[in-house]
């Protein structure tokens, strides 16, 4: 599995990502993962990685480095993360191709059978 299978970020989310870092002085990059939660089952983790422990993977995409923790690597395999603006609204956006359905919250999101094993 490359870095570019794993996840890829657009132009706008490494704009935004940029701005986010230049503000935070101990932060070295983005973490991205998947919890276990919600209506659907799994959500997003995304957050300002601190440091980077030994079950993480660490990449590189469109310049940013993105560490995500082993457990999720699967899970997040050949996403496209976008950040958007819509009205007032703004927010990252996740076009995973192993999601099947997503709750009617949008908060949560069920796994396609063949990622959950």
């Amino acid at each position: 599995m490359t870095n570019e299978t794993i996840i890829n970020l657009t132009d706008s989310a490494k704009q935004h990502v940029l701005k986010v870092l230049e503000k935070d002085e101990k932060g070295i990059g983005l973490r991205i993962g998947v919890k276990t939660t919600g209506c659907s089952g799994y959500q997003y983790v995304i957050e300002t990685a601190k440091e980077i422990n030994n079950e993480d993977k660490q990449i590189e995409s469109n310049g940013i480095k993105i560490i995500i923790d082993e457990q999720s690597l699967h899970y997040l395999a050949g996403t496209e993360l976008d950040f958007t603006r819509e009205g007032l609204n703004s927010g990252f956006k996740f076009k995973n191709p192993n999601v099947q359905e997503s709750c009617g919250c949008g908060e949560s999101f069920s796994l396609k059978e063949e990622v959950e094993s």
